[in-house]
């Protein structure tokens, strides 16, 4: 009998330790439960906040970069609006390159940055419009019976030149597509160019602006 007694107690205490023990568990288990949906709350809450500050403007370190990253984004495709050229030429190849180098040098190598690029820009307008070749080098060469579409080819001053670093830049920054040209197909330098020539592009062209020493038509 006394077995039996002995027998039941130890049964009832291991009950109990194991009621304990389960009891700890699930409470361990609902802690950790709570904790993990506190911290997705306190998440969600981060970025509902984030976004709430982002509309106001003041962002969090995270969010920044990717309202930099859409701002930086926004102006490029602004930029590019800008300066895009229809339907922009290729320079093909190296000799195409070279002349319009060159062509660049020898009609505005004395003028700023935007002046050789506006011729940069003739150029390639003309390259691109079907009322002229539709490549670099037959644009640049372009004549008939000894008459040049571009003066320094006429007189040889064309490869007579040295190139500056500032006509590549240019240069580069045309066959990037940057083009301020409004889509001039001519220029003329007025006080070096003969009466009749102008009297032909004023009676024949659509003017369109002025920048340093040339007058640029379409």
């Amino acid at each position: 009998m006394y077995k039996k007694a002995i027998s039941g107690l130890i049964l009832m205490s291991l009950l109990f330790l194991f009621g304990t023990i389960c009891v700890d568990g699930a409470a361990l288990e609902k802690q950790l439960a709570i904790k993990t949906l506190d911290l997705k709350l306190e998440k969600e809450g981060m970025n509902h906040d984030t976004e709430q500050e982002s509309a106001g403007g003041a962002v969090t370190v995270a969010h920044a970069i990717g309202i930099i990253d859409t701002a930086v984004s926004d102006q490029r495709v602004m930029e590019l609006q800008r300066v895009e050229r229809p339907g922009n030429a290729i320079v093909g190849n190296k000799e195409d390159y070279e002349l319009l180098l060159r062509i660049v040098e020898a009609e505005a190598g004395n003028q700023d940055a935007e002046g050789r690029l506006l011729v940069a820009n003739v150029v390639l307008n003309r390259v691109a419009s079907e009322k002229f070749p539709d490549n670099v080098r037959d644009v640049i060469l372009q004549g008939e019976n000894g008459t040049y579409q571009f003066s320094p080819v006429a007189n040889g001053r064309i490869w007579r030149v040295k190139i500056s670093e500032e006509t590549k830049r240019a240069v580069e920054r045309a066959m990037q597509g940057e083009d301020i040209s409004e889509g001039a197909l001519y220029f003329a330098a007025r006080q070096y160019a003969d009466q009749g020539s102008m009297k032909w592009f004023d009676n024949h062209l659509t003017y369109l602006f002025e920048w340093g020493d040339h007058e640029f038509f379409k």
